[in-house]
């Protein structure tokens, strides 16, 4: 990674290629960008973040976060082109930067079926979800989410502190996978898995009725589960959340 340079962006030109970059990545219909040039100068201006990764002179992701209520980096919108294993690094930077400023938690929202994205997020990182927020940004017009509906779970990164194993013991399987669907099963032991797609992204494209049962029984079985109390602990190697159950809960 020597050849990587992650820093924060100030200039309009700057701005203008991460753009063009989040567009390259996304493809959102016109009028639905992740961010804006305008916003991007906005937080920067106002002292929140916006970063490039650049390997050798190129642009190839960035991450513009919002200082929020609490003290706290909301960090609204994260790319990399793919293969440059950027996700990272460019993460450890956004740390970095909030700790030199007294910021000891990051939040950013997250799509629950990407099982890349959540096994990135809880185990790589030791992020949290916190809060299952269903339909957060409504229907979304672009190539990666080809207008599924927009659950996502909020994230909450506590930089002062460390994520410690959770001991899968007495589990139940709230949500298993049979081949490739979705089966809804079981919320009732102390401890429940949560099953996701391998591919959530391919499902959209090539089979949106099987994706949309996943959707469902996320938004039924996690979402539930975390609105009645349920945290999520971990994450499996098979790609299942631990939810560990609020003493007294009763899943529904």
């Amino acid at each position: 990674m020597s050849d990587l340079e992650i820093r924060e962006l100030h200039d309009q030109r700057e701005f203008v290629e991460l753009y063009r970059l989040f567009d390259d990545i996304w493809h959102p219909e016109p009028g639905n960008p992740p961010v804006t040039v305008e916003l991007m100068k906005v937080f920067s201006h106002t002292g929140s973040y916006v970063a490039g990764a650049y390997r050798d002179g190129e642009l190839v992701g960035g991450s513009v976060g919002i200082l929020a209520s609490g003290g706290a980096l909301h960090s609204h919108v994260t790319g990399a082109l793919p293969g440059q294993g950027i996700g990272l690094p460019l993460k450890r930077h956004q740390r970095d930067w909030a700790l030199a400023r007294g910021i000891t938690k990051i939040s950013w929202t997250f799509d629950p079926l990407v099982r890349r994205n959540a096994r990135f997020n809880l185990v790589k990182l030791g992020a949290r979800p916190e809060e299952y927020l269903e339909d957060f940004y409504g229907v979304m017009a672009d190539a990666i989410n080809e207008g599924d509906r927009s659950d996502r779970l909020l994230a909450v990164w506590r930089l002062d502190e460390e994520a410690a194993p959770y001991p899968i013991e007495d589990a139940t399987a709230g949500v298993a996978e049979r081949d490739g669907m979705p089966v809804v099963g079981r919320a009732d032991g102390p401890v429940v898995l949560v099953a996701t797609p391998r591919d959530i992204e391919t499902l959209r494209r090539e089979n949106p009725e099987v994706g949309r049962a996943w959707r469902m029984a996320l938004r039924e079985v996690l979402g539930g589960l975390m609105g009645a109390g349920a945290r999520v602990v971990a994450f499996t190697d098979r790609g299942e959340y631990v939810l560990k159950l609020s003493e007294g809960e009763q899943p529904g």
